[in-house]
């Protein structure tokens, strides 16, 4: 049972400061270090939520959360882009970003087939859809080098993954973003990844450049996977992407999203994410993880440093919100702007150790 230490953020930072050593956090500047991946600060964004971390209509944002538009992204530890294939795809919605605000009323009308609200959270199915590697490389990244980047890259092969990091390597210097992810978990391009999991690590982690961030899913063995990543050399982990869903219209059995199945985000996934950083670190993975699934205060930040994240990274609970709610974007922007200063003065020297309660 916990104890007081675990109901009093007070004492839970002087357990982690008496624990010492920072050497894995810190480098010389106020930046945080994990292994080799230097962010900003410990706060970092999920991929896919701000799109490409910079829009190409400032009417009608495509990608970039309303409530982004009014938060200075790169205070960010680092921002996460969308997932990026060697080709441009559509996925189950679309590659364009360029709409106008009479376009409006049908752009709301398909993102009600791909992302829908559900109790405690968000039901997507976007389906990677994104310009491209090559599109975002010589139309977007030039227009977010003030932020730290870490770019998400997804494929069907090992021989993809190898193909995008070789892109990311010719276009972008080493040192120059926190990292690339992996994402080889998505449900929502129905692929069996498992299938191609340790190809994709064999071949691409090596030819990178950069640190390299393997995206998990609590859907899969994430704790084998994890222990494929160690020994493949990867960087970090990324704890956790969606969990496989589904809704049904009650009156007629018709899915609520085109793809049927969809990704749970947001706060109803929350328990999941720390059971699973939790058990990454009781089952001895000592890999920097940066947690996400349902963080929207600092509180949130709090349970996923306890559970052993070195890292934390907001999602749709605290990006998404219903239409109307979108009115409210500034001052859900400065909730944001708030737990950004507070993540970045919490120093805990130590994460990812047994609870004194244990």
């Amino acid at each position: 049972m916990a104890g007081p230490a675990a109901r009093d953020p007070r004492s839970i930072d002087a357990v982690l400061r008496h624990r010492g050593g920072n050497d894995r956090f810190r480098s010389s500047d106020d930046s945080v270090r994990l292994g080799d991946i230097v962010l900003r600060n410990r706060l970092v964004t999920s991929s896919s939520l701000l799109g490409y971390g910079v829009s190409n209509s400032a009417v009608v944002p495509y990608g970039m959360s309303p409530i982004s538009t009014f938060v200075p992204l790169a205070e960010f530890g680092a921002v996460t882009t969308r997932t990026l294939t060697v080709e441009p795809r559509e996925g189950h919605f679309t590659t364009r970003d360029d709409y106008v605000l009479r376009e409006l009323p049908g752009l709301l009308k398909r993102y009600g087939t791909v992302l829908r609200g559900t109790d405690g959270g968000w039901l997507n199915a976007f389906g990677w859809c994104n310009v491209g590697i090559d599109a975002y490389l010589r139309h977007y990244y030039p227009r977010t080098r003030d932020q730290r980047v870490i770019i998400s890259l997804g494929g069907f092969s090992a021989a993809e993954f190898a193909t995008l990091v070789d892109r990311v390597n010719a276009a972008v210097p080493a040192g120059e973003i926190a990292a690339v992810e992996l994402n080889v978990s998505c449900h929502n391009v129905n692929f069996d990844f498992t299938t191609i999991l340790q190809d994709v690590l064999d071949e691409a982690v090596h030819r990178s450049n950069h640190p390299v961030i393997l995206k998990l899913s609590p859907d899969y063995d994430y704790l084998h996977n994890a222990r494929q990543a160690a020994a493949a050399g990867v960087s970090a982990l990324t704890a956790i992407n969606t969990v496989k869903a589904l809704r049904l219209d009650p009156r007629t059995g018709t899915p609520w999203l085109a793809n049927r199945y969809g990704g749970l985000s947001g706060r109803a996934i929350k328990p999941i994410g720390l059971r699973v950083v939790s058990e990454l670190r009781e089952s001895g993975v000592t890999l920097p993880i940066i947690a996400t699934g349902g963080i929207r205060t600092m509180d949130d930040c709090r349970e996923y440093f306890w559970a052993g994240a070195d890292a934390v990274s907001l999602g749709s609970a605290t990006w998404l919100a219903s239409y109307p709610g979108y009115a409210l974007a500034p001052l859900r922007a400065l909730q944001v702007r708030r737990l950004l200063k507070a993540v970045r003065r919490y120093e805990p020297l130590q994460v990812g150790t047994a609870a004194p309660w244990r």
